[in-house]
């Protein structure tokens, strides 16, 4: 894996430099959220720094956000490979907008070299929901307990069989900060870059763009008002199939299509020689 920017030294660490911080154990109690609703925004980087400065602005009724600090840092470099069959099951799934759909994925966080197991589902309400297991020493999610523990989510959860025939599907690397207030968490993504692990093509998003995710139990943050009052929408936008969807034009990825090009404006000439094949 390569190595992330400079945190520090990066526009997006500067951004929420003046933010009040928080711990990760603080984060996780006012605003854990393995079960939301998440909300996906393209946003600019002017507009980012109005609403950072906005959300942790001392007078904000409520309090303001805080920024994750870990060691002096607050951008975080984040790796992940998500897995799926041959043929995509989990990316048509979610084409389809099928009610039992999950996406798997290996998540490492790049300053800690911690690593995750995660299956995210859909709740009944269309929420997200998060599984997760730590990864340690060489485990994969191909591994035996891994692929004991998706079956049982599955089985559990669903009531379905897991897959057998997964293999690396999509690779994902940016830099993230994060702010949290009770019951809600702004995620913000920035240089992303995407990899079809089964081509070795490559996207990467617009200069200046940033992702950024708006989580809580499900009513409308003050984070997506202020994004609606600059005349943001949400945008039909993940990491998976937004890119897979860049990556693979013959894919019937139409619902994420329009988002997919305002973040990744260019694909690099291997994924336009590969683009044809699903």
């Amino acid at each position: 894996m390569s190595t992330a920017a400079p945190t520090a030294a990066h526009p997006l660490a500067r951004t929420v430099a003046a933010a009040p911080a928080v711990t990760l154990d603080g984060l996780n109690a006012r605003a854990r959220l393995l079960t939301r609703f998440d909300r996906s925004y393209l946003v600019p980087a002017a507009v980012l720094t109005d609403l950072v400065a906005r959300l942790t602005d001392p007078e904000r009724p409520g309090g303001p956000f805080r920024a994750l600090a870990i060691d002096g840092r607050r951008a975080f470099g984040y790796h992940s490979v998500y897995y799926d069959t041959p043929r995509l099951r989990s990316f048509h799934e979610h084409r389809q907008g099928r009610r039992l759909r999950f996406k798997i994925r290996e998540r490492v966080y790049r300053d800690s070299g911690e690593r995750q197991f995660e299956i995210k589902l859909k709740g009944p309400r269309g929420d997200t929901v998060k599984h997760r297991r730590p990864l340690t020493g060489t485990d994969t999610p191909l591994d035996p307990p891994y692929r004991a523990y998706l079956a049982a989510v599955l089985r559990e959860r669903y009531g379905i069989e897991a897959p057998h025939d997964l293999t690396p599907s999509l690779s994902t690397d940016y830099l993230r900060a994060t702010l949290v207030a009770d019951g809600e968490r702004v995620t913000c993504d920035a240089a992303l870059a995407c990899t079809d692990l089964r081509t070795g093509a490559t996207v990467r998003c617009a200069p200046g763009l940033v992702l950024v995710e708006t989580k809580s139990a499900g009513h409308l943050t003050d984070a997506d008002r202020l994004l609606h009052a600059h005349g943001i929408r949400p945008a039909v936008f993940t990491k998976y199939c937004g890119a897979l969807t860049a990556l693979r034009p013959a894919l019937p990825g139409n619902r994420w299509r329009r988002a997919a090009g305002t973040a990744f404006p260019v694909v690099d000439a291997a994924a336009a020689m590969v683009g044809s094949r699903p």
